[in-house]
């Protein structure tokens, strides 16, 4: 059996195996599925991982990494015949520079606490999204993860200053620098950074940290018109000085559902409008801030540039608006079964690309809900289908009606998802052929043997 042979560099507790397999699983929406693998490990190090991908390198055993397993395109499923790697024990936050405003963090660290201990330093790690609570930095950055706070602060890949990676021999290739600058040569990080554990296995990472905003604004405001949207955009960020940190859209539809369940997403504003813009920012002015934003969403009032407006007016306003936003389980929670897409597309297109795709979807027989929202700041409009059953070709059907325009206006099938399993049919939709041969090539280069997560991305 397969974990015998990792009783010399792992002790009992380390090694998962059998009957043991059946608590563990491949994604938290699908606990009550058993994993299915030769085993599991769960290295404490980072020599041990090296040791581990040595040994499988050598016996040709095909690794899937576990994270916090919360992928949205399968690239921690498994067929059964692979080593689990999971870095749920490299979970310790090393350092925290306040002078360099940096972080070293081991892969398994879950968001939420890096969160936390950037705040006792009165710093900011601004990457943000409603699964914090379970995804660990290692798959948040070897997916190149987005989030709420894209349009201020960029995708995970700006984030990151430092990576020390395993490569599928087991060899450690470490950059573990604190400096941002640093032009010598190939930036050989970014090959991991979105390659989904297909090129190396992220063991730590060292993290570019923000100063902590001292003060928060946010509102949610209706509309009727996708142009009035994208010109309120325009007028919020040219008039806030950097301070736009969240832009984000949500359908009419989309809204009523999500402030609907409970009282604790009520909603802000009545369901009078087509467009809801949740917006947020981020400043160092309590009072000035708070008057600026008021300010502005008065002078668009009367301008006719929004049509109703609502301000939080405590933290934990700001906290009950974003819970809207965030909890998308109350959109799927009503589905029999669902569908996700976080497509990416040039900001002008989207309310009419949008609303074409609601009106072919509703003739979609099987179809049972659609919902629309998304980061509109950076183009990214995440879709959430609910349908009847989980036949292949109603799932084609649905990915195509989503999917075919994108190509001619330059969009992508994945905006911050990855590729995974389920998306890679699509690849070719937003990658030349080079680019997907040059892809491959760099993959056989680094994982001659085809043995760090293979049949992901292509």
């Amino acid at each position: 059996m397969s974990h015998h042979l990792f009783q010399k560099i792992l002790n009992d507790s380390q090694i998962i195996y059998g009957d043991g397999l059946n608590d563990r699983y491949h994604h938290i929406w699908h606990m009550d599925e058993p994993l299915k693998a030769l085993c599991a490990l769960l290295p404490s190090t980072t020599q041990e991982v090296s040791a581990i991908m040595e040994i499988c390198h050598n016996n040709n055993l095909p690794v899937v990494v576990h994270g916090g397993l919360t992928n949205l395109v399968g690239s921690t499923e498994t067929k059964g015949n692979e080593v689990v790697i999971s870095t749920e024990r490299l979970n310790k936050i090393e350092e925290i520079d306040v002078a360099s405003r940096t972080m070293t963090v081991q892969a398994g660290v879950i968001l939420e606490n890096i969160h936390d201990a950037a705040t006792e330093k009165e710093l900011l790690f601004p990457l943000n999204f409603g699964a914090r609570g379970s995804a660990q930095i290692g798959g948040v950055i070897s997916t190149n993860a987005g989030g709420l706070r894209v349009l201020k602060y960029g995708m995970t890949r700006r984030l990151v200053l430092g990576l020390e990676a395993i490569l599928a021999d087991g060899t450690l290739i470490s950059s573990m620098k604190k400096i941002i600058k640093d032009n010598s040569a190939y930036d050989l990080k970014q090959l991991f950074i979105g390659s989904e554990g297909t090129l190396g296995i992220i063991t730590k990472a060292i993290l570019k940290l923000e100063e902590a905003p001292s003060s928060r604004n946010a509102a949610y405001i209706g509309f009727d018109s996708y142009d009035k949207v994208v010109c309120f955009l325009k007028y919020m960020d040219s008039n806030l000085a950097g301070k736009l940190s969240g832009f984000e859209l949500i359908w009419r539809n989309s809204y009523e559902q999500m402030t609907s369940v409970s009282d604790i997403v009520r909603p802000p504003l009545p369901y009078d409008y087509n467009y809801y813009v949740l917006i947020e920012t981020l400043g160092s002015h309590t009072q000035n801030d708070h008057t600026e934003f008021q300010t502005l969403l008065e002078n668009a009032l009367e301008k006719g540039f929004i049509l109703d407006a609502v301000m939080a007016q405590s933290e934990s306003d700001v906290e009950w608006f974003f819970r809207i936003r965030e909890d998308v389980n109350n959109l799927v929670d009503f589905m029999k079964h669902d569908q996700h897409f976080d497509i990416s597309l040039p900001i002008p297109l989207i309310g009419d690309y949008i609303a074409a795709r609601y009106k072919s979807l509703a003739i979609i027989e099987g179809v049972e809900q659609i919902y629309a929202l998304g980061h509109v700041a950076d183009g990214n409009i995440h879709f959430m289908i609910g349908k009847s059953n989980l036949s292949i070709e109603l799932k084609k059907e649905i990915d195509h009606c989503i999917y075919d325009g994108l190509k001619e206006i330059g969009g992508s099938v994945s905006a911050e998802h990855g590729i995974g399993t389920h998306k890679k049919d699509y690849l070719e939709l937003c990658r030349s052929p080079e680019e997907i041969t040059l892809m491959k090539v760099i993959k056989s280069t680094m994982d001659p043997s085809n043995i760090l997560n293979p049949g992901k991305i292509f």
